[in-house]
């Protein structure tokens, strides 16, 4: 029998580690539990527990060396401040790292959350080579996602499913019920906050040379907001599809007209919206 991987988490300023996995309880989704000679605690969480790390440890460091104004900012009655977002998991009293505190995003409901931890999460798959997490100043998460196609085209072949092309295959009810089931497996190691509700399979890869992807493959999401507005809207929406009529331009000077429409899945039905307050009736003056 394998030795499990267990993970840890610090800084330097802490003379390194200060969480371990112990070797009888290791859960993948985190980064263990605190050392004997240190402490861990989240500050400032939202209503969900998320909030920023804030450890000690018997190695705490005295400061940075000639920054004081440094020191007092990350350091404050010896606990380091480290920038890092996190929560402790209920279930075990794991820490969880998501990403650092200022690229959180935080839906219009108050739920902080990292769209970079759960894109990560979701391309973990074989069958997803890019995903968007949506819902900044939005009620709930819904989810981008370009499939792999070098994968899934030979997923399915094996199971007869005819396609002509990237757009075509995306279209594939028998691939978005595959896809569904590979967002729900993640869906289930988020806090509920956290989930996806709904999802679309983009017509076309995201690609660096249209600007939507950096050339180390991270997501411009200013680009991704104004470049598919329409289903952006539309998945925030009741609808259960969107229209799509463009054309894109290949490395070689080609075009093509994509002319589809993508299907809006629900994997979670999303909270009734409010209504509007009622406007303030005028007074009839007499």
């Amino acid at each position: 029998m394998g030795v499990p991987l267990r993970q840890i988490y610090g800084q330097t300023e802490l003379s390194g580690a200060y969480t371990i996995h112990r070797a009888d309880d290791v859960d993948f989704d985190t980064v263990g539990v605190a050392f004997d000679t240190s402490e861990v605690r989240i500050d400032n969480p939202d209503a969900n527990g998320v909030g920023e790390i804030v450890a000690r440890s018997a190695g705490t460091f005295l400061g940075f060396y000639g920054n004081e104004e440094a020191t007092r900012a990350d350091l404050r009655d010896g606990w380091m401040h480290t920038g890092d977002a996190g929560y402790i998991k209920k279930e075990n009293g794991h820490l969880v790292v998501i990403d650092r505190i200022k690229d959180l995003a935080i839906t219009s409901t108050g739920t902080r959350f990292s769209p970079m931890f759960i894109e990560n999460k979701l391309k973990f798959s074989p069958f997803i080579a890019e995903a968007v997490i949506l819902g900044h100043d939005k009620p709930y998460l819904t989810a981008i996602i370009c499939i792999r196609y070098s994968i899934v085209s030979k997923w399915a072949e094996q199971r007869g499913i005819a396609f002509t092309n990237y757009t075509s295959l995306a279209a594939q009810p028998r691939v978005y019920q595959m896809l569904r089931e590979e967002v729900e497996k993640v869906n289930a190691s988020l806090p509920e906050p956290q989930r996806i509700h709904k999802l679309v399979l983009l017509y076309k890869e995201l690609d660096a040379d249209d600007g939507e992807l950096t050339r180390t493959r991270k997501v411009r999401r200013g680009v991704i907001n104004e470049k598919y507005a329409d289903i952006i809207d539309a998945i925030y929406s009741d609808r259960s599809t969107v229209h799509v009529d463009t054309t894109i331009t290949f490395q070689d000077g080609t075009t093509s007209r994509i002319r589809t429409d993508l299907v809006l899945e629900t994997l979670i039905e999303p909270p009734p919206s409010k209504p509007a307050p009622a406007e303030p009736a005028e007074l009839e003056v007499r």
